[in-house]
């Protein structure tokens, strides 16, 4: 899918897959900084710092970033849905969305618990500040509503700010038109055609 710019987040966020993720974005963003880039999102949550360098690039790179929930968009994949470009956070019908404050296990000594502490604090506030900037609630508002883990089926996503709209066609998760001439769309929703139906190979 890396050809048509697709990138897919479909387990746990950590530091393996997000450095994958972190380079495919940039690679992509050098090759053609006007077309958009999707990334799909069925993950369970993850590593916050994984997560924060991807919306970094996600802000930083030229191109808008579509953003789709395909089931599960928990925690990490929360944030990284919300992250899109506005207008182009899309779930699935079906999706579900959960946020909440994330935790810690906490050990060492007490200096070590302490600074733990201060930590799980700062990034707390830090994604709540962000949550709140992308989905237009209120500060508080999102530190009550993460205090514990808070579910929304796809609608209620959409209300909430989190995502922009539900998906009702495969051509907003696929953007057939955006394929720059000579590669073909995935076509998934008809068969290909034959090399005597389109013999120029070119996509229709």
């Amino acid at each position: 899918m890396l050809h048509h710019r697709i990138l897919l987040l479909d387990r746990e966020l950590d530091q393996d897959n997000g450095a994958r993720l972190s380079a495919q974005l940039l690679m992509l963003a050098a090759e053609d900084p006007q077309r958009d880039i999707t990334v799909l999102i069925n993950s369970p949550g993850g590593l916050v710092p994984a997560m924060l360098a991807i919306g970094d690039l996600m802000d930083l790179v030229p191109c808008d970033v579509r953003t789709v929930a395909l089931g599960m968009a928990y925690s990490a994949g929360q944030f990284l849905l919300t992250h899109g470009t506005p207008g182009k956070r899309l779930i699935l019908p079906h999706g579900r969305v959960l946020m909440h404050q994330g935790s810690a296990g906490f050990g060492g000594s007490a200096a070590d618990i302490e600074l733990q502490a201060e930590d799980l604090r700062h990034n707390r506030d830090l994604l709540i500040r962000l949550t709140a900037e992308r989905t237009g609630q209120s500060e508080e508002t999102i530190a009550r509503d993460s205090d514990r883990d808070r579910m929304w089926d796809a609608a209620g996503a959409v209300e909430y700010g989190f995502c922009d709209r539900l998906v009702t066609s495969l051509d907003e998760v696929l953007p057939y038109g955006a394929a720059p001439r000579g590669v073909p769309s995935l076509g998934l929703t008809s068969a290909p055609p034959t090399r005597d139906e389109n013999p120029s190979g070119d996509p229709r």
